[in-house]
């Protein structure tokens, strides 16, 4: 459902607030009951966050291009109930101070945003390569009140390289960036040797995974589990691609831009 102003009566208009009102309700009841189904509770106050994430992502919408979805249920699940489910490939599922994540190719703040309101002790960085993007980051990142929040515009074949992001982080994301042969070579040289990269994928993934294991051991990962993600809201087949980082990535990896997803190392 679009929430639009329209001119109207104003009985009209009450009755079509009501009715928004309503269907508000219901579908961020959807999301709080996804949620339970991960074993996941969100308060009050995360449920007004994640109400005004989707106000401001769709008004920015309208500017510039962050997402295709954008009806008011599909948002709730395809892209914030689908963030969530990243919860269950953390080793720890309630966060902590210590905990570092980076989302690489955030676009409009997916999955980490979402995870940053479940778990607000999570330090967390957004990289994405397109400057207009980050505009939106910086604003709805302040725009929830979000702490340890850090935005950062480059290519990650790049930010790999500097040393304040290289090795550093407990979780590396990723959210349909790439096929799995490049995304590995974009994300792993961000994890630290413990560590994991979760990759999300949807549909027929087992071609992907064959052509990224050797990929896989060349960066220093190790797949540890393939993850079903088994929740009735979602119509179509979804997982988690979980690799754990056991050794360091050579310092020439990852080559220059575009090269990983021109010569994947497969």
């Amino acid at each position: 459902m679009r929430l639009k102003f329209r001119t109207t009566s104003l009985s009209e208009g009450l009755a079509w607030l009501l009715d928004s009102f309503r269907m508000s309700a219901l579908f961020s009841g959807q999301l709080k009951s996804g949620a339970s189904k991960l074993g996941l509770s969100l308060d009050s106050r995360q449920l007004e966050q994640f109400q005004t994430y989707y106000r401001e992502l769709i008004s920015w919408n309208q500017r510039m291009n962050l997402t295709r979805i954008t009806e008011y249920e599909e948002v709730q699940i395809k892209h914030f109930l689908d963030s969530l489910t990243v919860t269950l490939a953390l080793k720890q599922p309630t966060g902590g101070n210590s905990l570092r994540l980076i989302d690489v190719g955030t676009g409009a703040g997916i999955p980490g945003l979402p995870l940053k309101i479940l778990l607000p002790d999570i330090r967390l960085v957004l990289l994405d390569a397109t400057a207009k993007k980050a505009t939106f980051l910086y604003h709805i990142r302040d725009r929830l009140g979000l702490e340890d929040v850090e935005v950062v515009v480059g290519r990650a074949e790049e930010v790999a390289h500097q040393t304040e992001y290289r090795e550093r982080f407990d979780v590396v994301l990723s959210r349909g960036v790439a096929p799995l042969a490049t995304l590995v070579e974009l994300t792993l040289p961000f994890c630290t040797i413990g560590g994991s990269f979760i990759a999300q994928k949807k549909g027929e993934i087992e071609p992907e995974l064959s052509q990224a294991t050797k990929a896989i051991s060349i960066l220093g990962g190790n797949l540890r589990e393939v993850k079903k993600i088994e929740l009735e809201e979602f119509t179509d087949e979804r997982y988690l691609v979980i690799i754990d980082k056991i050794t360091v990535t050579p310092e020439k990896y990852p080559r220059r831009p575009g090269i990983p997803a021109k010569r994947p190392l497969a």
